[in-house]
């Protein structure tokens, strides 16, 4: 009940301070900036903080860093963080068509949604990867390693096609196709594994603070979403709430009150912070090594993400002894929107 009174109270604050979200960012494209830490370039040309959420690589475009990182926006809900000292050509940048060829060093991919329309790939060295679940993906040119941390692939070099799955690597030294385990202790502990970990909450918290803006007014659907608090753009989902592959959840608008992290005053309150174990509050983000449930559920695999399930939203999901199909989390246009008030 006090929930339900402190909802409507916070719900009557946000209908007159927000009643309308402020449509000030350009609405991004597939290829936009969205991170950049240390030097960066486009082609040649070197990328700032202002250019986040601003410059665009483009089909074509190479992308590359020297002491440096940066993050890039594919598909909604697919990441691709290029490591320090690495660059990628953005070889095709269309929804249904998306290609990215790593020349040297490390790339990872972050993939929390994907539509069987999408056709996203990964080129390394003769080998070309299809990304065919959501999961995290992580691959060194350098090295000729691909490895699937977390979700599903196909790398298919000359008449070969190789399926991996969680926890499995590829070498392109190898000439048989065969592959590899991964242990998981070693490669969390990657520096560029943990920062790319600390993107996806970042991105999970812009999503709570972006989402509230349109939880009682004019609300687009699925797209990139940008949040003034936190500088870049996020990920919101149709319905529902999705987990990224290191167990953060990106909340719609129908459910974003039951998210963990709680805005209001420009100021951040992040709920259950001591709880960070296999708890039983509503929302995700806490870190469980094993979920509580396992199975399907919406094309994620329970078993592959280590998120609370425990949620409650306002579809019709239901935590506890078990769950119940509220219509799906895959709503909204798909496309790519602005907003938030990004003056550009």
């Amino acid at each position: 009940m006090k929930q339900s009174w402190f909802k409507l109270l916070f719900g009557l604050i946000l209908a007159a301070t927000l009643s309308a979200p402020a449509w000030g960012a350009n609405p991004a494209q597939l290829g936009t900036i969205n991170y950049v830490e240390g030097q960066a370039f486009i082609n040649s040309q070197p990328l700032g903080t202002n250019s986040v959420g601003s410059a665009e690589l483009l089909a074509g475009q190479t992308i590359s860093t020297r002491n440096g990182r940066v993050e890039v926006l594919l598909t909604p809900g697919v990441f691709l963080r290029i490591d320090d000292n690495s660059s990628a050509i953005l070889a095709s940048a269309r929804l249904t068509d998306t290609d990215v060829r790593l020349i040297n060093g490390r790339a990872t991919v972050e993939v929390d949604e994907l539509h069987h329309q999408n056709n996203l790939r990964l080129e390394v060295g003769n080998a070309t990867t299809t990304l065919t679940k959501p999961g995290f993906y992580s691959f060194d040119a350098d090295r000729g390693q691909i490895q699937v941390l977390k979700g599903e692939a196909l790398v298919a070099r000359g008449g070969q096609q190789i399926k991996l799955g969680k926890n499995r690597s590829f070498s392109l030294a190898n000439p048989n196709g065969d592959t590899g385990k991964l242990d998981e202790n070693v490669y969390e502990q990657d520096d560029f594994y943990q920062w790319s970990s600390l993107r996806s909450e970042y991105l999970s918290e812009a999503n709570a603070d972006a989402g509230q803006s349109y939880a009682l007014g004019y609300w687009p659907g699925t797209g990139w979403y940008w949040d003034p608090y936190f500088a870049s753009y996020t990920f919101i989902p149709g319905d529902g709430v999705f987990y990224s592959p290191f167990g953060y959840g990106y909340y719609s608008p129908f459910v974003v009150f039951e998210s963990p992290f709680f805005f209001g005053g420009g100021r951040f309150f992040h709920h259950f912070d001591e709880f960070r174990g296999r708890g039983a509050f509503f929302g995700g983000g806490f870190h469980g090594r094993e979920p509580l449930f396992h199975g399907e559920f919406h094309g994620v695999r329970g078993d592959e993400f280590h998120g609370n399930p425990g949620f409650r939203s306002g579809g019709g999901f239901h935590g506890g002894s078990g769950f119940h199909d509220g219509g799906g989390f895959h709503g909204g246009g798909g496309g790519f929107h602005g907003g938030g008030g990004h003056g550009r």
